[in-house]
C-alpha cells in the first residue's frame, strides 16, 4: 500500500457525520516540512478566502515507523490529530483522546 493510500484509508475511517461537516479543507501529502523536518503533520487555517489545509509529511513518518502496520497506525493518528485542529481541538484535548 502506498503512503497516499494509507492517508486515504485514514480519511475513510472518519465517521460520516464528521466527514459531512468538513468544508473547504485540503488534505495534502508532502515529503517534509522545510522549517521542521521532524514534523509529522500540520494544520493551517486558511482564513476568509482560502481553504484550510492539512499536510501529512511522508519522510518523517516513514523514518520513525518502518513497520508497515505501525506506519498505517501512525498515519491514521496524524491525520485525525490534524483534523482535530480543524474542528477546534487543542493539543491537550487531542492528547487526552490519544491523538498525540
Amino acid at each position: 500500500m502506498t503512503f497516499e493510500e494509507h492517508v486515504t484509508r485514514a480519511l475513510d475511517s472518519i465517521p460520516p457525520d464528521l466527514a459531512r461537516r468538513m468544508e473547504n479543507v485540503a488534505i495534502v501529502v508532502e515529503d517534509e516540512n522545510p522549517d521542521e523536518p521532524d514534523l509529522l503533520g500540520l494544520f493551517e487555517g486558511g482564513g476568509d478566502y482560502m481553504p484550510d489545509k492539512v499536510t501529512i509529511y511522508r519522510l518523517p513518518l516513514e523514518a520513525d515507523f518502518p513497520d508497515p502496520a505501525e506506519l498505517e497506525r501512525e498515519i491514521r493518528i496524524t491525520v485525525l490529530h490534524e483534523l482535530g485542529h480543524y474542528f477546534g481541538m487543542d493539543e491537550d484535548r487531542l492528547g487526552r483522546l490519544g491523538y498525540e
